[in-house]
């Protein structure tokens, strides 16, 4: 089985790896366009303005851009550790030990607007850039990645079962055919659902949690259900597509945030 993860906009600073080496990651016939876009990225560092407007950050965050200037010198992380955020406080990585941690580093795969795909030990270095960001005078993000992406992943799929919990601009880089795929609704007393938008991912990093920890070996969608119902999920399943029902949280008197 692999659990493929979405990515996140937030990254944890530093790391004690060696700099980028697109040779030692994995899946290397995605390295011409991960290549390609690190140099992009690196040359379009050096206008501030033309920076923030492709990728789609204020002029505060100035260090957003500095790290793509850095990306072929800066430190790495394994890629598990290098994304933060709701989801991957609720997967909670560090703390799974000995089997359970093993399990997690076999299963574990992240989308990445700059990678590709990784595995969760893949070295990487801080970064910005998203699905959606469009980069002067190139194609888009998607149209230059599901051409590798979508052989890749239907390869992956010949041999194991993927769990596609990724956003959709994510999964618009390369679709995974076959895959089972998880919403999430927030069910109200009175029996009416909605969308779940603050906290869905951190509902998505509980399962991946189960699922990467778990000793079953799930071949299906139903047997992923199972799993997450172990965990003390609630899910409805319709053929390949589950649905992790939570209850609503009553609104504060703020907007509530990831």
């Amino acid at each position: 089985m692999i659990v493929l993860l979405p990515p996140s906009e937030t990254k944890r600073a530093g790391g004690d790896g060696p700099p980028l080496r697109l040779s030692s990651l994995s899946q290397p016939q995605l390295n011409p366009v991960r290549s390609a876009l690190v140099a992009e990225l690196v040359e379009l560092a050096s206008d501030p303005a033309a920076s923030r407007s492709a990728l789609g950050v204020s002029a505060s965050q100035v260090a957003e851009i500095e790290r793509n200037a850095a990306l072929r010198v800066a430190p790495t992380l394994p890629a598990i550790r290098r994304y933060t955020g709701v989801l991957y406080d609720a997967l909670d990585i560090d703390s799974l030990r000995g089997a359970e941690a093993k399990r997690a580093s076999a299963r574990l795969f992240i989308g990445s607007a700059l990678f590709g795909l990784l595995r969760a030990d893949d070295q990487i270095p801080a970064y910005r850039l998203s699905a959606t960001s469009k980069l002067p005078g190139r194609p888009t993000l998607a149209a230059r990645w599901r051409p590798v992406l979508e052989p890749l992943l239907a390869e992956l799929a010949n041999d194991h079962l993927i769990v596609d919990l990724r956003s959709g601009s994510y999964v618009a880089l390369g679709r995974a055919s076959g895959a089972v795929s998880v919403n999430v609704l927030a069910e109200y007393p009175d029996g009416r659902r909605a969308v779940v938008t603050h906290f869905n991912k951190a509902h998505k990093g509980r399962l991946a949690r189960a699922l990467a920890a778990t000793r079953a070996e799930p071949g299906d969608a139903g047997a992923v259900a199972a799993v997450a119902r172990r965990a003390g999920l609630r899910v409805e399943r319709s053929g390949n597509d589950l649905t992790l029902v939570v209850p609503a949280v009553p609104a504060g008197p703020g907007p509530a945030r990831e």
